[in-house]
């Protein structure tokens, strides 16, 4: 069975330099990292919170998350300076391949109410973020299983120098994007 790296290597990259007139396949864009985050505003009044977030964090992502603390005091939100507020992982490599597959092919179909992302969420650069606000979208976490539901931010930098470019690579991922079709 084929990874998604080798897909992307042996389908993808040849596709992505004919459509885009490249002549290097050091030019055609690729994926850079993915971001996964995940704040944790509510662990304030139940502490049993952040644990359970750093492991469905840990199961979704394949690897342990760093701890996010308050740089600053801030009263009105009652934080203090030191407190976790939040969990982050880096992907990279074969562990970011690997996401974005179970990302495209799992997680967003069984989002609900999703009915494709749309294309003016990618930057100028080529990245794009994506919010979802139930994290039991992925298969690795059971639903039978979560007493919490919680929200996650996936941030996906590319090498993309445009912002077609970087629309172009997402689309050749699999990634679903709305129809351009205006009503």
């Amino acid at each position: 069975m084929k990874t998604f790296l080798e897909t992307y290597k042996k389908e993808i990259v040849p596709a992505l330099k004919k459509e885009l007139g490249l002549v290097n396949d050091q030019q055609v864009p690729a994926l850079e990292k993915v971001v996964l985050n995940v704040g944790v505003g509510r662990s304030l009044k139940d502490p049993n919170f952040l644990e359970f977030v750093e492991t469905s964090l840990t199961k979704i992502s394949g690897q342990k998350p760093v701890r996010t603390k308050a740089k600053k005091s801030i009263a009105a939100f009652k934080i203090r300076q030191g407190m976790v507020v939040g969990f982050s992982v880096t992907l990279r490599k074969k562990r970011m391949y690997d996401f974005i597959q179970r990302l495209v092919t799992f997680a967003l179909p069984r989002t609900r109410d999703f009915r494709g992302i749309d294309s003016k969420s990618i930057d100028a650069h080529g990245n794009i973020a994506l919010g979802i606000k139930e994290s039991i979208i992925f298969p690795e976490i059971k639903s039978d299983e979560i007493e919490k539901i919680h929200g996650l931010e996936i941030c996906i930098s590319t090498t993309a120098k445009t912002r077609e470019q970087g629309l172009a690579l997402l689309k050749a991922l699999g990634f679903p994007f709305k129809s351009s079709s205006k009503k």
